[in-house]
């Protein structure tokens, strides 16, 4: 592991030398994620991409791209955009990117089960901002919204999410 790479410990989340609070999947961690049993999957994992709301952030990061009102994120393992960010109108099962509540003002794509999703293997693995501290997510690893700016003004190409 290095020094740029966002490391999960029991207890936070390691980076750059600093520790961060985080949460994770309802579920616990696992080695066998399934789309729906609220884990968080272990391995390591390439940071892919970065979404914001402009309407409510500034850019984070020069390669962060906006979320519009239409941006939707594919849970449909019966679909062929599976694991993948779609647009309204979409009659298939999704996630709203662009949310009421500010829990994906700021989103960091990570590559499980992308680009070329299995089937059933688990979708939208994110890091977002959370909903308070010890609240669980549905297998994403969230964070204080502060924290998690300060941590995408600093991800590079070589940053990894190390979850063991």
């Amino acid at each position: 592991m290095k020094q740029t790479d966002l490391v999960l410990t029991p207890t936070h989340m390691r980076f750059l030398n600093r520790r961060f609070p985080c949460t994770i999947g309802r579920g616990g961690l696992t080695a066998r994620k399934k789309e729906g049993d609220g884990a968080t999957p272990r391995g390591t994992h390439r940071l892919v991409g970065m979404l914001y709301r402009p309407d409510r952030m500034a850019r984070p990061a020069d390669w962060a791209l906006p979320i519009g009102p239409s941006d939707l994120w594919s849970d449909d393992p019966k679909h062929e955009d599976y694991n993948l960010m779609v647009r309204t109108p979409y009659p298939h099962s999704h996630e709203r990117l662009r949310r009421a509540d500010p829990m994906y003002d700021l989103v960091i794509l990570t590559d499980w089960n992308w680009p070329y999703a299995v089937k059933g293997r688990g979708s939208a693995i994110f890091l977002h901002a959370w909903r308070g501290p010890g609240r669980p997510t549905a297998g994403c690893v969230a964070f204080r919204p502060e924290h998690l700016r300060w941590i995408a003004a600093r991800i590079r190409h070589e940053t990894r999410l190390v979850i063991a």
